[in-house]
């Protein structure tokens, strides 16, 4: 039995959506600790600039991969949906100040950002080593 390419699409989301929330999980997903300088006081993190770095690269790569297969209209709303979806969710539950909203919101843009600007770069790419017209 073959697929229809609206079956294939929407499998393609479904996959993207997951592992995009994989990326969040694999890389920031599991680290709640904070750091606290001993001199000064003052706490960071949770997260650590590897873990940032890492997920960073992981979402490029899968924004790339799904823009080739994709419409970049599509990959940037599901990864920008879903990270921030999986990032708000994990902030919310462990924030009392309220702040979490505003980091919420700059991940919403970051991520509606950077995944249109690689998914159109990936699909463009795709389609010139496919030899079809950009």
């Amino acid at each position: 039995m073959t697929a229809t390419r609206g079956t294939r699409a929407l499998l393609g989301v479904l996959f993207l959506a997951a592992a995009t929330v994989g990326a969040w999980l694999l890389w920031l997903g599991w680290d709640d600790e904070y750091t606290v300088d001993a001199e000064t006081g003052a706490s960071s993190g949770p997260y650590q600039p590897w873990q940032v770095i890492g997920c960073a690269l992981t979402l490029v790569l899968l924004a790339a991969l799904a823009g080739a297969r994709l419409s970049p209209w599509l990959v940037a709303p599901v990864m920008t949906v879903a990270f921030t979806a999986a990032w708000s969710w994990r902030a919310a539950s462990t924030d009392d100040s309220g702040l979490w909203v505003v980091g919420g919101i700059l991940v919403l843009v970051a991520m509606a950002v950077g995944s249109t600007l690689v998914s159109l770069a990936g699909r463009r790419i795709g389609r010139r080593m496919a030899g079809r017209p950009t």
